[in-house]
C-alpha cells in the first residue's frame, strides 16, 4: 500500500493558456503528455461506493492498471488516500491488498462476482516535475477531458499537484503561486466522486455541519484539526451551490465559517502561537460578505415574505419587495466575487498548510481535561452575558447571542466525550436560546436594511410601517422565550465536570 498525497485545483477551460503560460512551468522538467482512459466498476447498487472504495482500471498505451483507493482525510485541498496499484490482466485480482478488511470485502462473492463499469473518465494529461525545494519532488499535472456516466457527460479541467518525494508542504506553497495568478481554487471532490455524483445525477443540496467524531484518545490538537477540516470540507461544497437561488447555501457557508472560528477560539490554548491572528482577518472579511447577504436573505423570506403573503395584493408590499430583491441580488453578487477571488483559494490553502504543519507538530495532552476547562469557561461566561442582558437591551442581548453560540458550538464539537442524553438536553436548551436571540437580531437588523429601500417614496414607508406592526407581537414573544432561555442557561446541569 501507498498514500496517495496530492491537492486538486479547478481550472476554468478558459485559464488553460494561461496556466501553460505561468512562469512556474519554466522551472518545471517537462514529462511526456499521455491519453488515459480510466474505467469505474461497481456493483449495480453501488456497494463500494457506499464503502468509501473505488475501483478502476487505466489504460496506458497498450497496458491496463488497476488501482484500488479508499476514502482518506482531505483538508483546504490537501487528499490523503491509501491506494494500492498492479498490472490488471483481464480479472480482478485482490491478493496485493494489505488491508485485510478491504480485501476480504471487495473478496466477497456478492460484491466480486457482480462488478460492472459504473462510469469512465478520458482525459489528456500534460505533465511536469518540480523540485521546489532540496530532498521534495512534485508531479504537476494538468487534465483535460470528460467523465461520463451513461448519456451524461461533464467536462473536466484541473490540476493535480501529487507529491512523489518530501513533505505535503511542498504543494501548498506551489499550489498557492498556481492560485494567486491563475482562477484557480481547491477542489473538493475526487474524479471518482465526482463520475458517482453524475452516474445518480444527485443534485446538489445545502449541507450541514457534520457530527463530532472526536475520541477521547486524541489530543486537543488532533481534536482540532478534525474538526476544522469538517468546517472547512462544509464551506467548501456549500460554496459549490453559490450560483443558485436557494438560500440555504449561503447560510451553511455562512454556519461553517462561524464553527470554524468557534472552534480556533475554544481550542486556543492548544494552537502554536500566531496561529489565531494569521487565520482571523480572511475568516472575517469572507464572513462579512456572507452576513450581509445572509441579511438580505433573511429580509426577504422571514420578514417580507410572510406579511405580504399576509396582505396578498398590497401593491405597497409588492414593491417593497422588489426592491429588496434588486439590494439582495447586489449582495450575492458580492458572493460570488468574493468565492471567484483569488483570496478565497488562498485561504482555503493556507488554512490547510496550517493544520498540515499542526498534525506533525501534534503533541499529546488530555482531551477531557481540555474540554471541561473550556466548557466550564464558555458557560461562565454565557451566565454572565445572560444577566448583562436581563434588561433585554440590543447591544446586550447581541453579546448573549455570541456567547450561546460559542457554548453551543464548544459543545457539539466536545459531545463524543460525554453521556448523549446530557448533550441532547445542553444542546436543545443552547439551540432554542440561540434561535429566539438569532430572531430577535434579524427584526433588530431589519430597520436598517429596510431604511436602504425606502427612499422618499411615501408608499414604500407605509410599506415598512405595516411590517413593524405585523412583527411587534413577534418581537414580544421571542423576548418572552429569551428569558425562559436565560432562566434555562443558568439551571444548566454542567455534566462535562463529573
Amino acid at each position: 500500500m501507498s498514500d496517495e498525497v496530492e491537492i486538486k485545483l479547478s481550472l476554468p477551460e478558459s485559464a488553460q493558456r494561461a496556466f501553460l503560460r505561468h512562469p512556474l512551468l519554466k522551472q518545471a522538467e517537462p514529462l511526456p503528455t499521455r491519453k488515459l482512459v480510466n474505467i469505474y466498476y461497481d456493483t449495480r447498487e453501488l456497494t463500494l461506493h457506499d464503502k468509501g472504495i473505488a475501483l478502476r482500471t487505466r489504460r496506458q498505451g497498450r497496458h491496463w492498471l488497476q488501482t484500488v483507493k479508499c476514502a482518506g482525510t482531505a483538508a483546504g485541498g490537501l487528499a490523503v488516500r491509501p491506494e494500492w496499484e498492479q498490472p490488471y490482466r483481464g480479472r480482478f485480482e485482490f491478493d496485493d491488498i494489505d488491508d485485510s478488511k478491504v480485501r476480504e470485502f471487495l473478496e466477497r462473492h456478492r460484491v466480486r462476482s457482480h462488478l460492472e463499469p459504473v462510469f469512465e473518465t478520458a482525459f489528456s494529461r500534460r505533465c511536469w516535475r518540480l523540485r521546489p525545494s532540496r530532498g521534495a519532488s512534485v508531479l504537476l499535472m494538468l487534465d483535460r477531458g470528460a467523465i461520463v456516466a451513461g448519456d451524461r457527460r461533464e467536462a473536466l479541467s484541473e490540476i493535480e499537484l501529487e507529491l512523489e518525494q518530501g513533505d505535503a508542504g511542498a504543494l501548498f506553497e506551489l499550489a498557492r503561486v498556481l492560485a494567486a495568478d491563475l482562477p484557480a481554487c481547491p477542489e473538493l471532490f475526487s474524479k471518482a466522486e465526482r463520475g458517482y455524483r453524475l452516474r445518480l445525477a444527485a443534485p446538489l443540496v445545502p449541507r450541514k455541519a457534520a457530527r463530532s467524531t472526536l475520541q477521547a484518545t486524541m489530543s486537543p490538537a488532533e481534536a482540532f484539526r478534525l474538526i476544522a477540516q469538517d468546517c472547512l470540507a462544509q464551506l467548501q461544497w456549500n460554496a459549490l451551490g453559490a450560483n443558485a437561488q436557494d438560500a440555504e447555501f449561503v447560510h451553511q457557508m455562512r454556519v461553517a465559517l462561524r464553527r470554524l472560528r468557534s472552534g480556533v477560539r475554544t481550542f486556543r490554548p492548544a494552537l502554536p502561537e500566531g496561529f489565531e491572528a494569521a487565520v482571523a482577518p480572511p475568516i472575517r472579511a469572507l464572513a462579512r460578505t456572507l452576513g450581509a447577504a445572509r441579511d438580505w436573505d433573511v429580509l426577504a423570506e422571514e420578514i417580507v415574505a410572510p406579511v405580504r403573503q399576509a396582505f396578498a395584493e398590497d401593491a405597497r408590499l409588492d414593491a417593497l419587495a422588489a426592491a429588496v430583491e434588486r439590494l439582495r441580488e447586489s449582495a450575492r453578487a458580492s458572493v460570488r466575487r468574493a468565492l471567484a477571488d483569488s483570496a478565497y483559494a488562498i485561504f482555503l490553502l493556507d488554512f490547510g498548510a496550517r493544520l498540515h504543519r499542526l498534525e506533525a507538530a501534534s503533541a499529546a495532552g488530555n482531551l477531557a481535561g481540555f474540554a471541561a476547562r473550556r466548557l466550564d469557561r464558555l458557560h461562565k461566561k454565557a451566565l454572565a452575558l445572560a444577566d448583562a442582558a436581563r434588561a433585554q437591551a440590543p447591544d446586550a442581548l447581541h453579546a448573549l447571542r455570541i456567547g450561546v453560540k460559542r457554548l453551543r458550538y464548544a459543545t457539539e464539537f466536545f459531545a463524543p466525550l460525554y453521556p448523549a442524553g446530557e448533550v441532547r438536553s445542553t444542546l436543545a436548551a443552547l439551540t432554542s436560546l440561540q434561535d429566539a436571540l438569532g430572531a430577535l437580531n434579524d427584526l433588530s437588523r431589519a430597520g436598517g436594511l429596510l431604511a436602504q429601500c425606502m427612499d422618499d417614496d411615501p408608499a414604500l414607508r407605509e410599506a415598512v410601517s405595516l411590517l413593524g406592526g405585523w412583527h411587534g407581537p413577534r418581537h414580544a414573544e421571542l423576548g418572552r422565550l429569551t428569558l425562559q432561555g436565560i432562566r434555562r442557561l443558568q439551571k444548566m446541569h454542567r455534566f462535562w465536570r463529573e
